[in-house]
């Protein structure tokens, strides 16, 4: 199998050193990306940027939901101050599906507790630090459509994921 052929991964750009992240910091860039990106399976972005928002920007959470909901427009994200950002969040989400379509990727790897990338859990919407079960709108939207969506904390499952896809081998 020849790099090329290798399946891609969809990786929250935060988690590859791009400050990106609310705050205008990055997250890390752990061993296991590291290697992924030197074999050209990674597809990276910030479904919030992505989105429409700036970077630094303020924090945003899911008041009384889950990312499912906002997709559902049962409730919204918002920002401390009450700002209404769900569009830019699920414009995000939606040019995250695009880039898992176009690159046919069915393992992500999100930053954890994201309102946008969290895959088990995300912040209650009460800006205190409080952590629910539950996941962001990006994560949520990538799970409906089959993805398995992975957190920075969950490397080596997303890497054994990652081995079971069979790639389809190229005529001879």
């Amino acid at each position: 199998m020849t790099l090329s052929e290798l399946p891609k991964v969809l990786v929250s750009a935060c988690l590859l050193g791009q400050p990106v992240r609310y705050d205008g910091r990055a997250s890390g860039h752990p061993d296991v990306l590291r290697g992924w990106q030197a074999e050209g399976r990674v597809v990276a972005l910030c479904p919030e940027v992505a989105g429409g928002l700036p970077t630094p920007r303020p924090a945003a959470e899911i008041p009384g939901g889950q990312g499912g909901q906002v997709l559902d427009d049962q409730v919204q994200v918002l920002t401390l101050d009450g700002e209404d950002v769900t569009q830019a969040f699920v414009r995000g989400a939606q040019q995250a599906l695009a880039l898992v379509r176009q690159h046919a990727i069915a393992v992500a790897v999100l930053k954890s507790g994201s309102p946008s990338c969290g895959n088990r859990l995300t912040y209650d919407g009460s800006f205190s630090g409080v952590k629910v079960s539950g996941e962001g709108v990006t994560a949520a939207l990538l799970r409906r459509e089959g993805v398995q969506v992975f957190s920075e904390l969950e490397l080596e499952q997303a890497s054994q994921a990652l081995g079971r896809i069979a790639v389809p081998s190229a005529p001879r």
